[in-house]
């Protein structure tokens, strides 16, 4: 519906609901927050962690059960957050070796739903099906959580050497 405004023109009539809030837009992110929050959530998703309610998408639920957009603030709040939750999610402190970091960044670029090898090769290792099972993995290696593909190539390394990857892991 349009409503008549200054100068002649129109503008569109907004309608809020009533479960909506109001946040002022000098109190929102920017795309580079919004982007970083985003990326780190997802990346705490893939590695099996627990990030809780997504803000960016969900926005926040205030006390009086309205649901607003996150505030900047909230965001620069929650980011070293994600960042903790990220890395603890792989359970050893941070993320794999460096030497299993390496043959990753080689094998796949890092991306844990890499397939390769005209999909004989899955996941951020580039595991075989037969590999992956050997390492006590079952399924598809690509679907995985990060944090057992993690799991799973460092105890790989650890029985049978780097000579997995015989062109990343030299």
């Amino acid at each position: 519906m349009a409503a008549p405004v200054a100068e002649g023109r129109t503008s569109q009539q907004l309608f809020v609901s009533e479960t909506d809030a109001f946040v002022p837009a000098s109190q929102l992110p920017g795309t580079a927050i919004q982007h970083t929050y985003l990326k780190l959530y997802e990346k705490t998703k893939r590695r099996g962690g627990r990030p809780g309610r997504n803000i960016l998408l969900n926005g926040i639920a205030t006390h009086q059960g309205r649901v607003r957009s996150a505030t900047r603030a909230e965001f620069r709040r929650s980011i070293p957050i994600l960042r903790r939750a990220s890395t603890a999610a792989t359970g050893t402190g941070g993320a794999a070796s460096a030497q299993l970091e390496a043959i990753a960044q080689c094998e796949s670029g890092g991306d844990p739903t890499a397939i390769g090898g005209g999909g004989l090769y899955r996941g951020k290792y580039q595991f075989s099906y037969g590999t992956w099972q050997s390492a006590g993995g079952s399924g598809d290696p690509a679907a995985a959580p990060e944090a057992e593909q993690d799991r799973r190539a460092a105890a790989l390394l650890a029985r049978d050497g780097a000579g997995q990857w015989p062109v990343c892991g030299s």
